[in-house]
This record gives C-alpha cells, structure tokens and sequence, in this order.
C-alpha cells in the first residue's frame, strides 16, 4: 500500500469514527445505522464497508479512539506532575476519566456483542487501546504509590475497571427513570461520576 493510500484509508476512518460520534452525541446505538453514518461522511455509504464491516466495529474503534485518548490524558499527568498524594492520585485519575463522557457511555454498553459482531483484526486493535489503558493506570500507582506491590496493584485494576464499565446509568438517569424509581419507592440521590469514581479510588487504595 502506498503512502498515500494508507492516509487516505486513515484520514476515511476517522471521518467515519466521527460521524459515527456526532450521531451518538443525541441518539443511541439501536438508532443509529450504517446509512446515518455515511450520510455524515463525504463518500458514498457503501464505500464504508471498505474500512468496516459492520455498526458494532465503526462503535468499537470509537470505543478504541477514546480509550487513546484518555491514556493521553494519564500520560499528560505523569509528565507535569512528579508526585501525588493518595487522595490527590485519586481525584487526578477519577477526573481524567470522568472528563470523557462518551467514553463512560460507551462502557455502558453491551461491549461482548459488540466485540462478538467485529471481525478479529479490529478487535485486536481495539484491546491494544484497552490494554494501554491498563498499563497507564498502573504506572500512575507505581509513580505515585511506590509502596503498593504488584499484587496490590493488580487487585486494583482488576476492581476499578469493571466499576467503571458500569457508571454510567448511575449518573446519567432520565425523568422516565426518575418516575419509575419514585413509584417504586427507591430513593434517588443524583452523585458526578467524579464523585462516584473518586470515592470509589479512594476505598480501593485504602492501606
């Protein structure tokens, strides 16, 4: 493949990886289609289907760009700050995830169906952006909690990730929602994911 063939199927990519994250913005993946995304796009739809093969993979790189992005984030905090508190470490961290909300959206779906429709190179894309999110966070616990084992850290990772695969209906509750909470008699105290996702940090790196 030439070098100008690889920037434009990465330059169509990302246009798709947008579209498809402009539309996501107001409507929710059962509503959005392959057709909505490539009307958003500057190429014909069926010309999508050259970079991927179905809805669930166009949603998985978008789920892999924000993974990137919020290592960016960890990687930017290791750069300029030398050393953090426990409690510091844990409002840094809960807010360089809590500041991407679409990525806690996307957390929130049913990632084994998406992952199950995508064929095995995206896929494997997808886990090296997941895997590099694992790998960040961990160095953060060792730059700035030195003390913490291995083992310690990996108790960690292995508790706060799942957590965070299920934020986001705990923050984000619709007046539907509300309704049916309150004629169930279920109390409804709103909390920030960062308040949430801080205190959660602060639980799991207690001594």
């Amino acid at each position: 493949m030439s070098r100008g063939s690889a920037a434009l199927t990465s330059a169509r990519k990302e246009e798709i990886i947008q579209a498809c994250a402009k539309l996501y913005e107001t409507r929710s993946f059962k509503e959005i289609t392959i057709k909505e995304i490539g009307a958003e796009t500057s190429f014909t739809r069926t010309s999508i289907y050259n970079y991927f093969e179905t809805k669930e993979e166009i949603f998985l790189a978008l789920l892999q760009r924000e993974y990137e992005l919020w290592v960016a984030a960890m990687n930017a905090v290791m750069e300029a700050e030398s050393a953090l508190s426990r409690d510091q470490l844990a409002r840094t961290l809960a807010r360089t995830l809590t500041d991407r909300p679409r990525l806690l959206r996307l957390l929130s779906m049913n990632l084994y169906d998406m992952e199950a429709n995508s064929r095995p190179e995206r896929l494997a894309e997808f886990k090296v952006a997941f895997g590099a999110s694992l790998n960040a966070v961990d160095r953060m616990l060792q730059k700035y909690l030195p003390a913490l084992d291995a083992p310690a850290r990996q108790r960690f990772l292995y508790a706060f990730f799942p957590f965070i695969y299920g934020i986001y209906p705990y923050t984000t509750v619709t007046e539907k929602q509300k309704e049916a909470m309150e004629q169930a008699g279920i109390p409804y105290a709103y909390q920030s994911a960062y308040d949430l996702t801080c205190a959660c940090i602060i639980k799991l790196l207690e001594p």
